[in-house]
Formats: C-alpha cells, sequence, structure tokens
C-alpha cells in the first residue's frame, strides 16, 4: 500500500474513500455521501486491521471459521452503498438489517436520522457482542442490536419502511415479507441457480418483484434459513463444482473426466473491456436454461493449465451425468476478449457445441435487450404460461421466476 496513504489520518482516509465512490456514481446522493464521510470505518473491523486498509473500497473479514473461511465480514464499500441507495432511506425510516457488523448500521443511523428506528440483527452472538462494542464506541448506541435467526425478523420492529439482508440467501421467508411496511423495500442478495444478485424487491399484488439487480458475493444465511448450495471437490478445493438445484451428476466421473484432453471451442463473440455488466445478464441467461447446470469456483493458480474459467468464483458451468463445460475467454487484443468454452470428459464436444450455440443467441437475441423480470411468489401460486423464456427456482417458501422477453422478430 502507498506510505502516503498509510499516513494518512483516518479523516482523511474516509474523505478519500468516499471522493472514490462519487467518482465511479456508486454514490449519487448527498446524504450517503455524507454518511461515508462521517461513520469511522475504522472502528467496526478488528484491530489488526490498519486504518489506511479499513477505508479500501474492499470487503474486510470480521471472523473466520477453523477452516479460515470468512464467517463475517464488513461489506465492500461500493456494494455497501448501492444497497443503501436502493433502500432509499430518509430522516424518519423504520429499517431492519439481518447480518451484522456494525458499520452498515451506522450508515443506516445516519440516514435515517434520531427519529429514525434501526434494528441489526445476526444469529452469531460473537457478531452481534462485537456490533455493539462497535457501534457504542464509535457513537451510536441508539441503533438497537439483537441476537437471533433471520428466518423469523424481528416482529418488534415491525413494519419497517426497509428490509436489508447482508448474508446470501436462497428463500425468503414470510416474516420478512410480514413484517415488511405497504410500500417497504427488500435489498438482499438471493441466489438463484448458483447465481446471486442483489435485488430491490417491492410487492406487487401477491408477489415482489425486483425493480434493480447486481451481481454480488455474500457470506451464505446461517440458521433455519441456511440452504446452502452442494460442492463436489473436483481438485480438492482447488476446484469445486457446485450445485443448486437437484441435478445429478457422478462425482467421481466427473473428477476422473479432469483427466482427459480438453476440448477448447471459441465462438464469435466477443467483449470489451468497458462492457463488464454484460457478465451478469450472460451469466443469469445461462443458468436459466433448461438443462443440467452447475458453477465453478478454482484456485487459478493451483489449476493454471488445466482450468481457465472466466469467472474464478462463479463461472457458470453446462453439465452432463459425467461431462462438464465451462465459459471461458481469451483476448484478442485492443482490450477485447473473445469468448468460448472448455470442456471434459465423453460429452465433452456436445456440451461446448451447447455452450457456444447458447453464446451465439445469447448475443443475438438479448445481450442489448433489456434484463429479465425477477419476481418472487409464494410457493405453489400459479404463473400464467408464456412463449417467454422462463427460469423458475422452487425453494421451501417462495418460487423466484426470471423470465426473459420474448426474442425480436426478424428486421
Amino acid at each position: 500500500m502507498d506510505s502516503v496513504v498509510e499516513d494518512m489520518s483516518p479523516e482523511q482516509l474516509r474523505d478519500r474513500l468516499a471522493t472514490k465512490l462519487v467518482a465511479k456514481n456508486w454514490i449519487r446522493t448527498p446524504a450517503i455521501e455524507a454518511a461515508v464521510r462521517k461513520v469511522p470505518r475504522h472502528l467496526f473491523v478488528p484491530d489488526t486491521v490498519t486504518a489506511a486498509e479499513a477505508y479500501e473500497d474492499t470487503t474486510v473479514a470480521t471472523k473466520r471459521g477453523l477452516d479460515g473461511k470468512t464467517m463475517s465480514s464488513v461489506s465492500a464499500p461500493w456494494l455497501q452503498v448501492f444497497m443503501l441507495a436502493e433502500a432509499r432511506l430518509r430522516p424518519g425510516s423504520r429499517v431492519l438489517e439481518i447480518g451484522s457488523g456494525g458499520y452498515n448500521a451506522a450508515l443506516i443511523a445516519e440516514l435515517a436520522g434520531p427519529q429514525g428506528h434501526v434494528v441489526t440483527l445476526d444469529i452469531d452472538a460473537d457478531v452481534t457482542s462485537a456490533a455493539r462494542a462497535y457501534l457504542d464506541r464509535a457513537g451510536y448506541p441508539h441503533v438497537q442490536v439483537v441476537h437471533g435467526d433471520g428466518e423469523h425478523g424481528h416482529q418488534p420492529g415491525a413494519p419497517y419502511d426497509a428490509i436489508i439482508i447482508t448474508v446470501e440467501a436462497a428463500d425468503i421467508p414470510p416474516a420478512i415479507i410480514e413484517q415488511l411496511g405497504p410500500a417497504g423495500v427488500i435489498v438482499m442478495p438471493l441466489r438463484m441457480r448458483g447465481i446471486t444478485r442483489a435485488l430491490t424487491l417491492r410487492r406487487r399484488g401477491d408477489h415482489l418483484t425486483a425493480t434493480a439487480a447486481l451481481q454480488c458475493g455474500f457470506v451464505p444465511m446461517q440458521g433455519a434459513g441456511r440452504d446452502l448450495t452442494r460442492r463436489i471437490l473436483l481438485r480438492g478445493d482447488a476446484a469445486v463444482l457446485r450445485l443448486d438445484d437437484p441435478t445429478e451428476v457422478d462425482a467421481a466421473a466427473l473428477t476422473a473426466a479432469l483427466d482427459r484432453p480438453r476440448a477448447d471451442v471459441w465462438s464469435p463473440v466477443t467483449i470489451t473491456g468497458q462492457e463488464g455488466t454484460s457478465f451478469e445478464g450472460l451469466h443469469l441467461w445461462l443458468a436459466s436454461q433448461p438443462r443440467p447446470f452447475g458453477t465453478l469456483i478454482v484456485d487459478r493458480e493451483r489449476t493454471a493449465g488445466l482450468l481457465e474459467p472466466q469467472d474464478k468464483f462463479t463461472c457458470p458451468t453446462l453439465l452432463s451425468t459425467d461431462s462438464l463445460a465451462y465459459l471461458t475467454m481469451r483476448t484478442t487484443g485492443d482490450n477485447r476478449w473473445q469468448f468460448g468454452a472448455h470442456g471434459f470428459g465423453p460429452g465433452a464436444d456436445t456440451l461446448t457445441s451447447d455452450l457456444i450455440d447458447l453464446l451465439t443467441a445469447w448475443d443475438r437475441d438479448y445481450r442489448h435487450r433489456p434484463a429479465p423480470d425477477i419476481t418472487v411468489h409464494p410457493t405453489g401460486t400459479p404463473l400464467p404460461d408464456g412463449d417467454q423464456l422462463r427460469l423458475l427456482v422452487p425453494r421451501r417458501h417462495t418460487t423466484i421466476a426470471v423470465t426473459w422477453p420474448a426474442p425480436a422478430g426478424p428486421q
């Protein structure tokens, strides 16, 4: 880290962070800018984290499990301010935050003001204890910290104008919807077939509809709402296939498939460095196909030369019982990359060909079209038929529907 930055005071570091977030258009309101410039983020992280590190625009882990994996964290500031803007908080707002840590609750308290009511809740007693201590020392004793399971919300503070969930969820329990005010908003990371989006959800009759969606990553929900993906270790923890639906595969056959020659196929579809948001639509489009699907996570250093996925954290992967093909890309120069497919196993040729066909269809019919509609319906609710592609993700309490616009006809 730059020695000049290391020597800055916390106040200077806060101003530097806020200025960066404004320049990148993550901060879009004076109220959120003022909150970021005021709340001392360095007081909400472990003592081992320096002030300079605390004010970087990145996630800071605050608790790890015995396996070293992050169990709780302070989210990246760019994502926090996006979610706060989507919640449209104002003086007097009543807000429930699920997934505590303290810093985000302090930002919420600044936006809700003295007349607002802020509850931050977490299932981990260590996390709520730390959050209480952090909020007190930073000057926010009025924020209510609750130790509880987010599956049940916090009824005593309801109804809420906004419910902000800062852990990855696969479902929305009835209590959360019941505790939301009539005009309220839920902002949360919702997982759909392994693809997670920060959704802004509002009531539309008997269901919720997303008015915004942003690619993101969070630690998973714990407690009664815990619904983790299945993990298949293909090369130990250096290459992991995640399954988020009942898809059946032969784990041993998929592991052995990586010992076979790799099939490399390239599509005519390219992307520039300025089009990064296109990944969001492409990933969700591939997940929406009515076929076996998973996401691949790799450690690129330990799998170099074997696996080269487009995204090392959540790479779309087509599957058969004993074969797989994942999305990849390569540079073609001039700040441009070409999409392709890498396949393994006896069905590699078929799967890579299918993936190239899907890339071509996305480029032709959906890349420059409106994003899909994402709606959340109570389980058992009948949905109208149509000729549009629709992904249905059935969960215990709800069914998530991702509906794509119908392809445009010939010009």
